[in-house]
């Protein structure tokens, strides 16, 4: 039983991965881009006059849905979109001197 849901997991991620591989680098950005808001949102909470246990739960939220859209823009991106990344941000640097 636990054997077929592993195997069920590993087939269910692989498939999940290849459909976020298809999307475009543009989608990955701006994916990746939306972890900015709410690592600011999931620190900024812990500044409001609320009990402890909410902002607990208001971080593991916020940090969690950080890292969520950090790891799935990163995913869709892939090696050669970060690559591309890279290249573009040296250009830019290159091209202010």
């Amino acid at each position: 039983m636990i054997k077929r849901i592993k195997e069920y997991i590993k087939k269910l991620s692989s498939r999940v991965v290849a459909y976020l591989k298809r999307l475009s680098p543009k989608t990955g950005m701006i994916i990746l881009s939306l972890c900015i808001p709410f690592y600011i949102i999931s620190f900024a909470q812990m500044a409001l006059p609320i009990s402890a246990s909410v902002k607990g739960v208001l971080w593991f939220v916020f940090f969690g849905l950080a890292k969520t859209t950090q790891y799935t823009g990163l995913t869709i991106l892939g090696v050669s979109g970060i690559k591309n990344l890279k290249n573009y941000i040296r250009e830019r640097k290159n091209c202010k001197k």
